[in-house]
């Protein structure tokens, strides 16, 4: 996870919010970090909140009933995590799960909500299949992870009214965008086939006045790496986003959605001073962030242009 951390870092990644470990693994690397610059800024969910043999359910111990969850989101409290993660749909990770099925009831994703605002804990939903994210919406999530609308082999319409009741609520939509394709990397056929469909919701999302950042699920395959957040603007471009609307959102946007906007995402006195220098004007050339010339973590240079890590 070190080695994974300061990948991000050298790519130009500060700041990360990690929303599922095993063993409580991420809660460590964040306290190292306070005292090496070489690692990002990390914002731990822990292990995420899972049915028995649900999505992820290898992370760490599945959970069902309100009474249940609420004692899950009350040890993540007691361990020190920073945001619970909960996993209200299936996924395409692992086989056996459904990823078109919701895997709470609304009444259990209420007890997590209720519970983790009692506590000061936002709640981050892992949410594909419809049903689930009307389920967090109404349940009153913090962030909503993917909210993809997948079936089991398509993408639902958008039902009538849910955009505009995550308006209202200021729900952050978190799409999965951002890859980086190369030899022996490829998006899976189910991902492709979709894609279309996936990218006018998005863009549909955008067109309504959503809170859109972007989570890229780094790390999880070959075309996903650790630095895979500066491919993201591109894609944000094609939802429809300006040039500087795009760095916003994964910079100042992404800051305040995770809670960090009064310290992060902005080159201001008083910030924290995690800065990536880059060779060229990345809102005419966005291929720019890919030139690195330096990283600097609350003021520490990192990395330049004359280091290894960035030939």
């Amino acid at each position: 996870m070190c080695a994974a951390g300061r990948r991000a870092v050298a790519g130009g990644v500060t700041t990360v919010r990690d929303l599922g470990d095993t063993g409580y693994l991420a809660l460590g690397v964040r306290d190292a970090a306070r005292a090496d610059p070489s690692l990002p800024h990390v914002v731990a969910a822990g292990v995420p909140i899972t049915t028995p043999g649900g999505h992820c359910h290898f992370l760490g111990e599945g959970v069902r009933g309100e009474a249940g969850l609420r004692r899950a989101v009350r040890e993540r409290h007691e361990r020190g995590a920073d945001v619970v993660k909960v996993m209200a749909s299936g996924g395409n990770l692992m086989p056996g799960s459904r990823i078109e099925r919701p895997q709470y009831t609304r009444e259990e994703l209420c007890a997590v909500v209720d519970e983790a605002h009692r506590l000061g804990l936002p709640v981050a939903a892992h949410a594909h299949a419809t049903a689930a994210i009307l389920d967090a919406a109404a349940a009153g999530v913090d962030s909503l992870e993917h909210a993809s609308f997948m079936t089991a082999d398509d993408v639902d319409e958008i039902p009538a009214g849910l955009l505009e009741e995550i308006v209202a609520r200021d729900i952050v939509l978190s799409p999965t965008l951002g890859l980086r394709a190369g030899p022996g990397t490829a998006m899976p056929p189910a991902m492709l086939t979709r894609l279309p469909k996936l990218v006018a919701a998005a863009t549909r999302m955008a067109a309504a006045g959503a809170r859109i950042v972007v989570g890229t699920d780094a790390g999880i395959a070959p075309i996903k790496p650790h630095d895979v957040l500066r491919d993201a603007p591109v894609h944000l471009q094609q939802l429809g986003f300006g040039p500087a609307d795009a760095l916003h959102a994964i910079t100042a946007r992404a800051a305040a959605a995770i809670g960090l906007g009064d310290r992060k995402g902005h080159l201001r006195p008083g910030y924290d001073a995690d800065v990536l220098a880059v060779d060229g004007d990345p809102l005419t050339d966005p291929a720019a962030l890919h030139r690195i010339r330096a990283v600097y973590v609350g003021g520490v240079l990192v990395g330049s242009s004359r280091s290894s890590e960035y030939r």
